[in-house]
This record gives structure tokens, sequence and C-alpha cells, in this order.
């Protein structure tokens, strides 16, 4: 029998300062797995997963992790053109990479365009709430005022590690089911998935990252 491995494949970057939690967040999602120590990112990391959405599609993320330090911008904005999402990510005990979230939206529209993408702010180490610098409520004005969708997360609890990315993916899906995204020829943002015999599903479920650097 013979039925899509996934419907789409969604390439989506996470941006933001260094050790914010973009990595942990990946690999929880990724994994399953939490670590308590992270090295920060160095150039670009890889990782994919499945998720299923609207009416049972199924999704392919391919997931860029970017490294924060200036000296890696040149390497990471190449990266920005060939995508279809973007989550700014910034650690919610750490306000200067709050406070950073308008610059890196701009340099990610600036790179991205002229094509579209969808945004998604997303505050990591919400189990940190006794060292919370961004009340919740700030964070959501600044996703209301640039009109993107807004979460907080966990990589160590694991909440609404599945929620965010799901959510992201769901709302690229919806746009390119009224016309607002298509697959373009060229472009890696969106591309159509592909058929696989059922016994060999299993497979792709997840797949381990790689680095990408300098």
């Amino acid at each position: 029998m013979v039925e899509p491995i996934f419907d789409y494949q969604f390439r989506l970057i996470l941006i933001g300062d260094s050790t914010v939690g973009k990595s942990s967040l990946l690999k929880a999602f990724t994994d399953g797995k939490f670590a308590e120590i992270s090295d920060p990112t160095v150039g670009v990391d890889f990782f994919a997963r499945l998720v299923e959405i609207d009416d049972g599609k199924r999704v392919k993320l391919q997931l860029w992790d970017t490294a924060g330090q200036e000296r890696f911008r040149s390497i990471t904005r190449s990266y920005y053109r060939n995508s279809v999402g973007a989550m700014l990510v910034y650690d919610i005990t750490n306000r200067s990479s709050f406070e950073h979230m308008p610059e890196w939206l701009y340099e990610a529209k600036r790179h991205i365009e002229p094509h579209k993408a969808v945004f998604q702010l997303v505050g990591c180490k919400s189990d940190m709430d006794s060292d919370r610098q961004v009340a919740e409520e700030e964070a959501q004005q600044l996703a209301d005022f640039y009109n993107i969708s807004f979460m907080e997360t966990s990589a160590k609890t694991g909440l609404n590690v599945e929620d965010v990315f799901t959510q992201i993916a769901q709302r690229i899906y919806r746009k390119i089911q009224n016309g607002e995204l298509r697959v373009e020829d060229g472009w890696e943002g969106i591309k159509n998935g592909f058929a696989r015999p059922r016994e060999n599903l299993h497979l792709l479920e997840a797949e381990p990252h790689k680095n990408t650097c300098c």
C-alpha cells in the first residue's frame, strides 16, 4: 500500500540571541530530551520531524537552528531566504533577549523578502518563573503589535513544546489553503511531499540533526 509519508515540507528557521534556549527547544521537540547544559550553536544546526495538522495532513518540518552570536550572522543570513516560517526566540529570564526581538524580526523580513513568511514569538524557560524578567502579558502585547502569534515554552517540563511547532505549521498550511502561500520553483520554503509504502512510514518519523558551520 502506498500513501503520503508527508503532504508538505515546511522550512523553518529559529532566530534570537545566543543561549536563549533555541537548541534545547528543538532537541526537546525532535528527540524528547532535555539537556541541563547545552553548548552554543556554531553556525547552523539542522533538525527534522513530522507533525500532523488539519485534515490529517502530515507535514515534515525542516528546522534550522541558528547561532545568535554576531560573528555567525553572515552565515545564518543565507538561510533566511528559503524559509517559510521564522520563530523569534527569547529567554523570559533575560530581558535584553526580549528587547532584541524587533531587530531579529526586521532582519528576518528583510532577508526573506520578496517571499512571505509566518512569524511566531516564543518565550523559552517558562519553568524559571521565579527569575522572570519579561511578563507574559508584555510579550503578548509585542506579538499583537506585530500581528504574530506568541507562546511560552519550557524544554525542561515540555510545556507547549509540541504545540508551538504544530501551531506555526498549522498557520502556514492555512495560508496555503487560502492562496497566500504556495509552492514556488527555486524556493525551498514549501515543498510538496511524496508517497512511500506504508510499512516504511516509521523510518522518517524523526531524523537526526546535523551541524552546518563555516
